[in-house]
């Protein structure tokens, strides 16, 4: 990768606003704030700013990484969205990028990639060689698994922002397809069981 090649990425897949700049191989900003809420409106202020501090503009970007999920429904889709406008709008790639893979992405002897999921539960996935398919799993089954464990709530949001920058690297000159949401589980939200309204004529 040219050494200026600049890459923004952030996720709001979990209860926090994070985003990474890297400039070749260097990472030169990264922050992440924690929030319950308020996503929506604290992403776009906090990456311009990011560009900003570091004398940069929206035009210098090459490619943009985000957090794909699973996580948080509403985060997951405030920041997919938000990175289709902008790859959109700049001209350049969006790169879809896993919590799974984001846990550790330098790490490739097989283990399972264990994300935080509710009601004591846990999103996985088997990674290192052939990857496996994403599960759902009760929490007490982490340590049946058949390989070593890596959990994404172990590493500060900041860093997971930097892990999907430097994904994001690897992969935007051949990631043809538009990033999207994973999701493992269907929405907590339920539909009304009221009957709809009658609309008279």
């Amino acid at each position: 990768m040219p050494p200026d090649t600049l890459i923004l990425a952030f996720d709001t897949s979990a209860a926090h606003c994070a985003a990474a700049l890297l400039s070749g191989e260097t990472v030169i900003a990264a922050r992440a704030e924690e929030m319950g809420r308020g996503q929506a409106e604290r992403l776009m202020p906090m990456l311009e700013e990011m560009l900003r501090e570091r004398r940069r503009t929206w035009s210098d970007l090459r490619a943009i990484g985000v957090g794909t999920g699973p996580g948080n429904f509403t985060g997951i889709r405030i920041s997919v969205a938000a990175a289709r406008g902008l790859a959109l709008s700049l001209g350049i790639p969006a790169v879809g990028v896993s919590g799974f893979e984001a846990t550790a992405p330098d790490h490739t002897a097989p283990h399972w990639a264990i994300i935080p999921a509710p009601r004591g539960m846990v999103y996985a996935q088997r990674l290192g060689g052939d990857p496996g398919k994403p599960e759902l799993l009760p929490e007490a089954d982490v340590t049946t698994l058949d390989a070593p464990t890596l959990r994404l709530d172990a590493v500060p949001a900041d860093q997971q922002a930097v892990h999907i920058a430097r994904i994001a690297a690897r992969r935007w000159r051949d990631t043809p397809v538009r990033p999207a949401p994973l999701y493992i589980r269907p929405a907590d939200a339920a539909p009304p069981r009221e009957a709809p309204p009658v609309i008279l004529p």
